[in-house]
């Protein structure tokens, strides 16, 4: 069956970096777009990045563009997020998920994402 574990996440100072991970399983990890989503406490979800199938073409909301990078190992099937110069803003659970269609192409419309992880927690606080 499908799943995305992520980890990474914990408490960093404003300006620290964190590094996110996505252990994906169960499908073929290569042939999908894949996102990170956060939800900072009390608010909906919040689109964050994409990335296609080969790393070849990247997206970023404009709150973390410059800051945050995602990228990919299809060897090791796992999904990351590099997250630098950290805002008190920036304090979330962070999801990663996969688009439902193999190759197809980018989409902000959560009901695309037909699986999600469980989340890791993110809190930039001094």
């Amino acid at each position: 069956q499908v799943q995305l574990v992520e980890s990474g996440g914990g408490l960093v100072q404003p300006g620290g970096s964190l590094r996110l991970s996505c252990a994906a399983s169960g499908f073929t990890f290569s042939t999908y777009w894949m996102y990170w989503v956060r939800q900072a406490p009390g608010k909906g979800l919040e689109w964050v990045s994409a990335i296609n199938t080969d790393s070849g073409s990247t997206y970023y909301a404009d709150s973390v563009k410059g800051r945050f990078t995602i990228s990919r190992d299809n060897a090791k099937n796992t999904l990351y997020l590099q997250m630098n110069s950290l805002k008190s803003e920036d304090t979330a659970v962070y999801y990663c998920a996969k688009d439902s269609l193999p190759i197809a192409t980018m989409t902000y419309s959560f009901s695309a994402y037909d699986y999600w992880g469980q989340g890791t927690q993110v809190t930039v606080s001094s």
